[in-house]
């Protein structure tokens, strides 16, 4: 039995691999769209200009000094608001703050929303000037745009550990649902292949395509925006393949008793959707409550997400992510070990 392992696990591999290749939507999902995302986002962010402070001036007396005051100002866009539109116009958020102009003036503003915080100062420095305020000092403004601390460079490590999840997960757990609903794992119980192979085999092939989506979209980043990479690409690849192998092995756990294929969509995005929210892919895991900063910490995207950043943009070596390589391994293989004792080929 030892040795027919090997061979057993190359021809499921192959399968496997032979059966990804005919299905294009697959193919799209795994090298296409996160490309598409890395360049549509990457567009966006670094390319766009200082948003304008957007500040409404009530009509009434005064209205017109402050209009003429507030559109001195650079970066400041100035709509009239009349007075029976008042509430419209702070129920729409059409703008950050309105001002009712008076001895003093009155603002009104969500002080919830950081932008209407900023329009607040920005506005009150600009009045306050014009009656004759003076600084004690002039500062110096220097504007930084520096490799490695732009927002696409933080986007393309998130980006890729949401693509190794969403593959690995979908690309294994689709697999056996659809091998069990066509009744094609019952074909396979009168094989000698034994269950650990058949397992492994799916895992192996989605290390197969992992070359291939992490160096599309990496090499997008870099040639298209610059992205650096300050550490090791052995580390990267490392990296990611321990983070490949995690979400494969919970893709089989997930898929390891499912009869059909909405149950498996319906059980996979109960996984995916809170690593999605929380584990920092598209902002900061650190802008939720420090309660739930233990639990964040625990899960497998939130492990891959850090360490991929702390080695491309900060060039972190082995020791220093061995924290999330633990949480990343303590996933794959506890999770691996209760698919092969759950798995059922009916």
């Amino acid at each position: 039995m030892r040795e027919r392992a090997l061979p057993a696990i190359v021809e499921l591999t192959r399968a496997r691999l032979l059966e990804v290749f005919r299905e294009p939507e697959a193919l799209f999902w795994m090298f296409v769209f996160p490309v598409i995302m890395a360049l549509a986002l990457g567009v966006a962010f670094p390319s766009r200009t200082i948003d304008a402070v957007v500040v409404g001036v009530l009509e009434g007396p005064g209205a017109d000094a402050a209009v003429t005051t507030l559109s001195a100002v650079p970066g400041v866009s100035v709509q009239r608001v009349a007075r029976a539109e008042l509430d419209a116009t702070l129920r729409r958020a059409s703008v950050q703050v309105v001002v009712e102009p008076g001895a003093p003036p009155v603002y009104r503003f969500d002080p919830v929303r950081p932008e209407s915080r900023l329009a607040r100062r920005v506005v009150d420095d600009a009045l306050q000037r014009s009656h004759g305020r003076r600084d004690a000092y002039t500062p110096v403004d220097e504007a930084v745009s520096t490799p490695g601390a732009r927002y696409v460079d933080w986007l393309v490590p998130g980006l890729l550990g949401m693509t190794v999840m969403s593959t690995g997960l979908w690309g294994v757990g689709f697999s056996i649902v659809q091998a069990r609903t066509r009744k094609l794992l019952r074909r396979l119980v009168a094989t000698p292949m034994r269950r650990r192979d058949y397992l492994l085999a799916q895992a192996l092939a989605r290390l197969v395509f992992l070359v291939f989506e992490a160096g599309v979209l990496l090499a997008c980043g870099h040639l298209f925006f610059g992205v650096p990479m300050r550490g090791s690409w052995a580390l990267v690849a490392g990296v990611s393949l321990a983070g490949a192998l995690a979400f494969a092995a919970i893709g089989l756990l997930a898929a390891s008793r499912v009869q059909t294929v909405e149950a498996l969509s319906g059980m996979l995005n109960l996984v995916i959707l809170p690593m999605w929210i929380m584990s920092g892919v598209f902002f900061a895991s650190s802008n939720f409550p420090a309660a739930l900063q233990p639990f964040i910490q625990a899960l497998p995207l939130t492990a891959l997400n850090n360490a991929l950043r702390a080695v491309m943009l900060e060039g972190a070596p082995v020791a220093a992510i061995a924290r999330d390589l633990a949480v990343l391994a303590a996933w794959g293989l506890g999770t691996f070990a209760v698919a092969l004792r759950a798995f059922r080929w009916r």
